[in-house]
């Protein structure tokens, strides 16, 4: 089903509970994307899904339980830097594992994640994708 409207806006009631509680431009990244992948190359399902996380990953990163805009567009992690069908590398389920450790530590901050001062980046980029995975679940 097409998560677009004919005036290309958003249909809430067709995003996941995470986009749901982000901005509009977020919502229309990841709706027109997912669109336009399920429309001309790979149909509903979740091929399509997966294109469309990826183009919000490139601009957006998951902060607990909705996405906000990053201050630099680009790959999100090792697997979005690859690309493709058989990309590379693990995941970092939306967190921009590419950012300073400045900005991931605020992030931790803002999750209120424990021990956040003594955590090197991967250990930050671990703790983060927890954090965001609990509170998703809460708030489903």
């Amino acid at each position: 089903m097409p998560k677009t409207t004919k005036s290309g806006s958003a249909r809430k009631s067709e995003l996941p509970s995470t986009l749901q509680k982000s901005s509009a431009k977020a919502q229309r990244t990841f709706a027109k994307a997912h669109d336009a992948a399920a429309k001309e190359e790979y149909g509903e399902g979740e091929r399509a899904h997966r294109v469309a996380y990826s183009a919000l990953k490139h601009s957006y990163e998951k902060v607990g339980d909705h996405w906000e805009a990053k201050s630099e567009k680009g790959p999100s992690d090792q697997r979005a830097r690859s690309g493709g069908p058989n990309a590379k590398g693990e995941t970092a389920e939306g967190v921009d594992a590419n950012a300073s450790k400045k900005h991931l530590v605020e992030v931790a901050r803002r999750l209120d994640i424990s021990g956040r001062s003594t955590m090197n980046k991967d250990e930050l980029v671990s703790a983060i994708k927890k954090a965001n995975r609990r509170q998703s679940a809460r708030d489903r």
